[in-house]
């Protein structure tokens, strides 16, 4: 079985999962513990971020 490269960095993931209210469940069971529907509002955030940071980088 290979393992995926995670496209998130660990830290950022974790501060994610703090702003998004699971990350105890996180620390107790591991990112295996949380649900689809949590993991699916992880990278749903992430992309509210990145859309962010494009629109602020692309201001004059």
């Amino acid at each position: 079985m290979s393992r995926r490269r995670s496209v998130m960095s660990e830290q950022f993931k974790e501060e994610l999962a703090k702003d998004l209210g699971f990350y105890d469940k996180v620390e107790q069971e591991g990112w295996g513990g949380i649900t689809t529907k949590d993991a699916g509002n992880m990278v749903k955030r992430a992309i509210q971020i990145a859309e962010q940071a494009a629109a602020r980088s692309s201001q004059p």
